[in-house]
């Protein structure tokens, strides 16, 4: 485990150097975001953070990870980078969002052609069809997270450092490499981004986080008999369980509004914890910590034996029913409230 350390520090310490620049950089192109009824900050904030992050993770996988799979290292890297730069203009200039889901594809597609996609089914369309479905959903489930200062990035702190746990337990050497520089970027810009925050990600961060993460999933593959396979197969759920929950919450809660789900709103998780009477900061540390929970679970599971694993999902399951349940009775309520 230990020679994944430098991979981890280097990106820490790469995204806490560099953050400050694309401060200055989202000034001088004029990538801010401008406040509005549907934003909890209230002044104009740099909004390039996510290059940083970008910027800090490339260098640490280049000049500190051991060897791997060149091939599927340039598709991830290629995919990344594409990400970035579609992320780029939306954050400055705007997109619609089917543009931006069809970029999304195309990162993913990218990927499929180097090899790395979901191996699940007998039917290979089958399977690519899941994968690129997989990649999109994550991409936008962080996307979603980017709404309260300092989540994305510490959502994807505790779900990176997970992965690379289990991943150094498979010796998986390109899983535990990304996953380790993804930790130490996070955390780096963290710094920066926790509340209250004096830079944000942007699209350009957080897409490119979904997509990294999404990777990940797709490539920790946990070496266990056939008959084990439905349960660790669920390890990578699990662990991206709050961007996946918060996501579904999120939807459905449009849909029956009658709204897009992609229009924006203060209607995530981490907005309706603040309905509780938690501070901004309170309502992301607890998350911080749901996913601590998730991600250990998680490690627990992919050790544990088919019956204790079936029980566990099951468990899980239905806790998540009922916060969803819970979060949005708490969110109808608050609308019903005169003001």
């Amino acid at each position: 485990m230990t020679e994944f350390f430098p991979v981890m520090a280097a990106g820490f310490a790469a995204a806490v150097g560099f953050t400050p620049i694309t401060k200055r950089l989202a000034f001088y192109f004029g990538v801010l975001d401008i406040p509005s009824n549907r934003k909890v900050h209230q002044s104009p904030t740099p909004l390039m953070g996510g290059l940083a992050i970008y910027g800090a993770l490339v260098l640490a996988m280049v000049l500190f990870s051991p060897p791997f799979y060149l091939v599927e290292f340039g598709a991830i890297l290629a995919g990344a980078t594409w990400l970035a730069l579609v992320g780029f203009v939306d954050d400055r200039n705007g997109m619609k969002p089917i543009i931006k889901m069809g970029g999304q594809v195309i990162a993913a597609l990218v990927l499929v052609v180097a090899g790395i996609h979901i191996r699940v089914f007998d039917s290979e369309i089958v399977n690519i069809g899941i994968t690129l479905f997989w990649i999109v959903g994550i991409t936008n489930a962080m996307n979603f997270q980017d709404n309260m200062d300092g989540l994305a990035a510490g959502i994807t702190a505790v779900a990176s450092f997970f992965f690379f746990v289990m991943a150094v337990q498979e010796e998986l050497s390109l899983v535990s490499s990304l996953a380790a520089a993804l930790a130490g970027a996070s955390v780096g810009f963290l710094i920066y981004n926790f509340n209250p925050a004096s830079t944000f990600m942007g699209d350009m961060g957080s897409m490119v986080l979904g997509f990294l993460l999404s990777v990940l999933a797709i490539k920790l593959d946990f070496n266990v008999p056939a008959e084990r396979q439905v349960v660790t197969s669920m390890v990578p759920l699990i662990v991206l369980g709050l961007p996946i929950f918060d996501t579904t919450l999120v939807v459905f809660t449009r849909l029956r509004e009658k709204r897009s789900p992609m229009q924006g709103g203060k209607d995530h998780t981490s907005h309706r914890l603040t309905l509780l009477g938690l501070s901004q900061r309170a309502a992301v540390l607890m998350l911080y910590g749901v996913c601590a929970v998730l991600g250990f679970t998680a490690m627990q599971l992919s050790h544990a034996d088919v019956d204790a694993g079936r029980r566990a999902i099951v468990v899980i399951i239905l806790i998540a029913v009922a916060a969803f349940i819970f979060l949005e009775t708490l969110y109808i309520r608050s609308k019903a409230k005169p003001y």
